[in-house]
């Protein structure tokens, strides 16, 4: 049973109460707080400088800030402590918090404690938005005031009295998100696991505990939704507290939801053809399916076909950019780890031009090599992993004979340049780094859209 949302009111009516990290998503949660009677202190390792108009706001309102390097030395003496997504819980500020008896919580936790509505979550190591945003268009199709959050969306937390027990709310949900969860939603789809984030986490099964989180708590009656065709989700079938459905493009499922001769299936009835969806590759008709297990008792076979014959997809995921001088662009920025590369090199019918790199988040680079070679014509790398990518790939060739021509480069325009001198008419490009953007850019849009302005100057 959900929570009345009038018990949290109460509780934080007074708290003394730690926001850590003023970036945009908790502004409106610091806000709401003060609405609700708490004491807000904002903590932040910029400094005041950074947050110009932001801080004084902030400070007008009551805040107290706190902010620059040693920004977590003064989180003492607070009743509760909201933390940012990927700030560890066994970090020494936090533990020192929680023996000083405060609550530490984060505005997900919350949120699905309180939220009214059904909630259907998603997380995995690839197609989390296109999967969640299908879900979403698939429920709002079905005529369901709908709501989106999570990784993608606005910030739910500040909206929840808006939100009634009929609505539908779809969340995307990190491993960052989830690595403190206590709570789980009533629908939790998890669409492939495969070594990610080990720059945040320990190691491998840490990232998956952290995962799993997601379907934890669940009660009988609840839905976890698994990918068949996935080593380590399908391990987590015996796992569940309430129903499974899973989907595989490899076998026939009579329950759950599969792919054979052509064709896109939920429970043994024909969903669609792939030949009529617009979305490019195979782990697009993963995510569909996924969405269609999901939803399987809320939205009509009609409806589910409405969307995926009309999507074309999520804006830095195999987006098409332009065609000059007969050779095809693409932003893919989104993919962020070699799997998702992988993913987006195989949606194309014929090798292709790839600019890879970027942050290094401490993954192995080898199955981007071993399985994405075939794909690649010419590797363009640049960024803080390029050396570390090329090696896999000299590995891939002493180990196998094949070559192609790879090409280091200083800066993320040499890339692009670098490309457009190597393609020829008939030739397709894609930006696909297979790292997250942070050693150049703020985050991966920032990147695809760098990356769009460039190619449309060239």
């Amino acid at each position: 049973m959900k929570r009345d949302f009038s018990e949290f009111k109460h509780f934080i009516k007074g708290k003394k109460t730690a926001v850590v990290g003023l970036g945009v998503s908790n502004r409106p949660l610091i806000n709401f707080l003060l609405d609700m009677g708490a004491v807000v202190s904002g903590f932040d390792k910029k400094s005041e400088d950074k947050f110009s108009d932001i801080a004084c706001e902030l400070k007008s309102k009551g805040v107290n800030l706190v902010l620059g390097d040693n920004y977590l030395d003064n989180l003492v003496g607070y009743d509760v402590v909201f933390k940012t997504p990927s700030m560890r819980i066994d970090c020494e500020a936090l533990q020192k918090a929680s023996r000083e008896g405060a609550y530490i919580t984060s505005e997900m936790e919350e949120f699905l404690r309180y939220c009214p509505a059904k909630v259907y979550a998603v997380t995995g190591s690839d197609g989390k938005t296109t999967t969640t945003t299908l879900i979403y268009n698939m429920l709002k199709c079905e005529g369901y005031k709908t709501w989106v959050g999570g990784n993608i969306g606005t910030p739910l937390f500040t909206k929840i009295e808006e939100i009634d027990s009929n609505d539908k709310v779809v969340l995307e949900l990190s491993s960052f998100q989830l690595m403190t969860m206590n709570v789980s939603p009533e629908v939790a789809v998890i669409t492939n696991l495969s070594p990610n984030h080990l720059d945040i986490h320990k190691n491998m099964d840490e990232y998956v505990n952290a995962k799993e989180n997601i379907y934890k708590y669940q009660s009988k009656e609840d839905l976890l939704v698994l990918n068949r065709d996935n080593e380590i989700t399908n391990k987590m079938f015996n796992k569940a507290n309430g129903r499974v459905f899973r989907f595989s493009v490899k076998e026939k499922l009579v329950e759950g939801a599969c792919f054979e001769n052509g064709i896109l299936f939920l429970n043994n009835e024909a969903v669609c053809k792939r030949s009529e969806i617009k979305l490019k590759g195979m782990h697009n008709v993963e995510n569909l399916l996924a969405a269609f297990c999901a939803l399987f008792e809320d939205v009509k076979i009609e409806n589910m076909k409405k969307v995926a014959v009309s999507f074309t997809g999520v804006e830095h995921r195999c987006e098409f950019v332009r065609k000059l001088d007969g050779v095809e662009y693409y932003n893919d920025s989104i993919a962020s780890s070699p799997t998702r590369t992988v993913a987006g090199l195989t949606a194309f019918e014929k090798p292709v031009i790839l600019i890879a790199g970027g942050y290094d988040k401490k993954i192995p680079f080898e199955p981007l090599a071993e399985l994405g070679l075939k794909h690649i014509k010419i590797l363009i790398l640049v960024g803080a992993t390029k050396h570390k990518i090329k090696e896999a790939f000299d590995k891939e060739f002493t180990k196998t004979g094949a070559s192609i021509p790879v090409f280091l480069t200083e800066s993320f325009e040499d890339a692009i340049m670098k490309a457009k001198e190597c393609a020829g008419p008939g030739d397709i490009v894609t930006l696909s780094p297979a790292c997250a953007s942070f050693d150049l850019f703020p985050n991966f849009e920032k990147r695809g859209n760098v990356f769009k302005e460039i190619v449309y100057s060239l």
